[in-house]
């Protein structure tokens, strides 16, 4: 696992930017797409990269983490429409590769095995994008998820309803259940990279990185799997053990050695 501390979230954005281009520019690839706040500012940086600099999505495919149960896909707050307004609109990553949980499926139970077979047939997840919850949660696993855990159905926490109500008209609005990846799903991915700013961020990055392994922080997989990049501004460092070794480490990188 790599920790990359980077002065603030605009270098961030910047740094994780790099890696997903890295990979799009070496051809055919596939994204895993992560939504909520923590990825925006690197969605808008590859826009501008493909606007500015020719950075070309079309041989790519992409797969979300997530999405809310029984909310209609047009719906502006289903992550079919927010991916697609945050970032697929703005590139030439073809909408009919972007594929995502259905929502409104009448058989869950067969829409998450179908997700899963999905994946699996596209040849798996070449970098996957992460944000990361207050409480350790990525996707929507939420403390107490299987370290192994396949896609699912799962019922979200009244904290992370309210995490959420800024995006809804308020609480009551946000549905209590979501489809999302599991944590093993996830760590199927060949490449994580993960994305915190701010010190509200801080203690869920330290259990993630420096705490044990538990299912109460389910970002702490990511400590089993062969690659990982966390990508962090100073903030969300703050509560990290050894940070000033993540530093030293990243100021005396092989040149050779991409992230």
């Amino acid at each position: 696992m790599e920790i990359v501390i980077q002065p603030t979230p605009a270098e961030v954005d910047s740094t994780v930017a790099d890696i997903v281009e890295g990979y799009v520019r070496a051809g055919a690839t596939t994204l895993g797409l992560a939504t909520g706040s923590s990825p925006i500012g690197t969605y808008r940086e590859l826009a501008a990269r493909h606007r500015d600099a020719e950075l070309d999505f079309s041989l790519a495919r992409a797969f979300l983490l997530d999405e809310y149960l029984g909310l209609p896909k047009r719906h502006p707050q289903s992550y079919y429409s927010v991916i697609r307004s945050e970032f697929v609109d703005h590139v030439n990553l073809d909408p009919a590769m972007v594929s995502s949980p259905n929502g409104e499926a009448q058989c869950p139970e067969k829409e998450i095995a179908r997700y899963d077979q999905s994946i699996a047939a596209a040849g798996g997840v070449d970098v996957q994008l992460l944000g990361i919850g207050t409480d350790g949660h990525i996707g929507f696993n939420e403390p107490g998820s299987s370290l192994t855990s396949r896609t699912r159905v799962k019922t979200l926490t009244e904290q992370t309803r309210i995490d959420n109500a800024r995006f809804f008209d308020g609480v009551d609005d946000v549905p209590h259940h979501v489809l999302t990846q599991g944590l093993g799903t996830i760590s199927d991915a060949r490449h994580l990279v993960m994305i915190a700013t701010g010190e509200g961020k801080a203690d869920a990055i330290a259990a993630a990185v420096e705490g044990p392994l538990s299912a109460f922080c389910p970002a702490s997989v990511m400590q089993l799997h062969r690659h990982v990049t966390v990508v962090i501004d100073e903030a969300a460092a703050s509560s990290l053990k050894l940070a000033d070794y993540y530093r030293y480490a990243l100021e005396h990188k092989p040149s050779w050695q991409s992230f």
